[in-house]
C-alpha cells in the first residue's frame, strides 16, 4: 500500500534511548520559572463575554505557559491533557522543557458538568488566546503546533480539522503549523456517544468525529499511537484508517507513527518524535 506507516520497531532499545536522553519520565505541572518571569500559571483564556459568567469557566478556563531563556520568535506546543474528556489538570510535559519551545497546557471543561461540544469550544479558546497572544512570550504566530494526549489528541484534531471551532474567534484552523494527536480517538469520542446514550464499543463517525473532516487543505498531521495490539478500542487502526482518508482526500502531509510494546500511555517515546517533527516543520516553514 502507497502509505506513509513508521514504526518504530525495538521498544526496549528506543526506551533505553529515551531513558538517557531525558532527565525525568514524569510530567510536571509547570512552575513559575524563576529564570524566566515570562513562564505563568493560571492565565484566562476565556472572558465573560466568551462563556458567560460561571464558577467553573473561572476554575477550568486557564492555561499555564513554559517560556524557556532567551527565545525569539520560536514554535510553540499547545498541550491538551487526557483523561477521557471527564477528568485531568493542565500539565507542562517535562520532556518538553529545554527544546527551544513555548509550551502551552490549558485546562477545559469536562463531561459530566459539560456536555459536548463545550470541551471543543474551550479547546478553541485556548488556542485562539495563544494566536493572539504569543507574541508577547517570544513566540511565533505562524509556528503554533497543537497536540494532546487521548482525550486532548481528540481535541486538537478537532478544532484543527473542523474550521468552525477558530473560525468563531476569526483564526484560520489552517494556520496551524502541524497537528500532533497521541492516541487520540478519530472516530466520535467514547464520552460524546455517552452522553447520547450509545455504548463505547458501538462506533460512531459523524460530526463530532475528527474523520469526519479529513480535507486536503489541512494542517501538516502527524498521527503517534501505541502498539495496535495494546491500544484501547483498536485506538491504531481509527489512526490507520484517518491516514489513509486523508490521502485519499489529497493531503500530502499526513504520517503514522505506531510505537510497538507501548500501550494507551505512550506519551514518552511519543516525545521525541513531536520534538523532531516540530524542528523539520518549523525548519520547512522557515526556508
Amino acid at each position: 500500500m502507497n502509505m506513509i506507516h513508521q514504526f518504530v520497531r525495538h521498544p526496549i532499545i528506543f526506551s533505553l534511548i529515551v531513558i538517557v536522553t531525558i532527565t525525568s519520565t514524569s510530567e510536571q505541572v509547570v512552575a513559575q520559572n524563576a529564570s524566566n518571569p515570562a513562564s505563568q500559571r493560571d492565565i484566562p483564556y476565556r472572558s465573560d463575554q466568551q462563556a458567560g459568567p460561571d464558577d467553573y469557566v473561572a476554575e477550568r478556563c486557564k492555561l499555564d505557559i513554559y517560556v524557556p531563556d532567551n527565545v525569539d520568535r520560536a514554535p510553540t506546543v499547545v498541550w491538551f491533557h487526557g483523561g477521557g474528556l471527564r477528568s485531568g489538570r493542565k500539565q507542562i510535559p517535562q520532556r518538553l522543557k529545554g527544546q527551544g519551545m513555548i509550551i502551552v497546557a490549558p485546562n477545559y471543561r469536562m463531561f459530566p458538568k459539560v456536555k459536548s461540544p463545550v470541551y471543543i469550544e474551550d479547546a478553541a479558546a485556548a488556542v485562539a488566546w495563544v494566536f493572539q497572544n504569543i507574541e508577547t512570550f517570544g513566540g511565533d504566530p505562524e509556528l503554533i503546533y497543537v497536540s494532546g494526549h487521548s482525550a486532548g489528541a481528540y481535541l486538537a484534531s478537532m478544532i484543527g480539522l473542523d474550521k468552525q471551532w477558530l473560525d468563531v474567534h476569526a483564526i484560520d484552523a489552517n494556520s496551524i503549523a502541524g497537528l500532533i494527536p497521541f492516541s487520540g480517538h478519530t472516530i466520535t469520542h467514547f464520552t460524546v456517544r455517552e452522553e447520547r446514550g450509545i455504548a463505547g464499543e458501538q462506533p460512531v463517525i459523524d460530526a463530532m468525529a475528527p474523520l469526519f473532516h479529513v480535507r486536503a487543505d489541512a494542517p501538516p498531521l502527524v498521527l503517534i499511537t501505541g502498539d495496535r495490539e495494546l491500544e484501547l478500542l483498536g485506538r491504531y487502526e481509527e489512526n490507520a484508517y484517518m491516514m489513509r482518508m486523508m490521502k485519499v482526500a489529497g493531503h500530502k502531509s499526513t504520517t503514522l507513527y505506531e510505537l510497538q510494546g507501548y500501550g494507551h500511555g505512550m506519551t514518552e517515546p511519543a516525545f521525541p518524535i513531536l520534538i523532531r517533527q516540530v524542528q523539520k516543520l518549523t525548519k520547512n516553514k522557515r526556508k
